[in-house]
């Protein structure tokens, strides 16, 4: 089973290493990770998606929130989200086949964004099983997929739990304006179910 976790982490030098750590500790593939600026510049937002059983979830997110490093952290999966990936696929064409690419192109909305004597590059944005869907149609209508580029899943709550979210980054401090300041983080028996905030990472 697939779990998207979305965490607001401190931008700092060997984040992604402790939370690829983490992962390894707890025996958790990760599917694909995600990480970027959000809206304060001394924060990063990081999409993780991972392979684990449901019973498993809970206890990933306790041990992804517990690190230090981690202002906030949410399982939207299941949750009124969007989520988008972005794909660049570039394909074997000569002239006599382009059209038929271009037709496939415009099915599933996706972009020509580069075309060269002998290719074709696609990008594509939408759900993980729109991008797998054009990859499929395009190799059973025997074009050669010369190379393909996927961001991995990118989400976002959507409407009012932007509060949630503003809530965890805090406010810019008044009397150091180069610096932020961040709430107190809640311990993790106050968001968590009580099994699982004592767990050990």
């Amino acid at each position: 089973m697939l779990h998207t976790f979305v965490a607001l982490v401190q931008d700092k030098p060997g984040v992604l290493t402790r939370v690829a750590s983490l992962f390894r500790r707890l025996n958790i593939n990760i599917v694909s990770l995600t990480v970027g600026e959000s809206e304060r510049a001394d924060i990063s937002r990081m999409t993780i998606v991972c392979e684990a059983p449901d019973h498993a979830a809970h206890r990933i997110r306790a041990s992804l929130y517990k690190l230090e490093i981690t202002v906030d952290v949410d399982e939207v999966g299941r949750a009124d989200a969007v989520i988008r990936e972005l794909c660049l696929i570039k394909i074997a064409a000569g002239p006599k086949t382009r059209s038929q690419i271009f037709e496939l192109a415009n099915v599933f909305r996706a972009r020509v964004v580069d075309l060269a004597p002998e290719s074709v590059m696609l990008e594509m944005t939408g759900a993980a099983s729109k991008i797998e869907g054009l990859i499929q149609v395009l190799t059973e209508s025997g074009y050669t997929i010369l190379e393909v580029s996927r961001t991995g899943r990118m989400a976002m709550r959507r409407g009012h739990h932007t509060s949630r979210v503003l809530k965890a980054l805090g406010t810019p401090d008044p009397d150091h304006s180069d610096k932020t300041s961040f709430p107190e983080k809640p311990q993790a028996d106050e968001i968590l179910p009580s099994e699982f905030a004592e767990d050990e990472i």
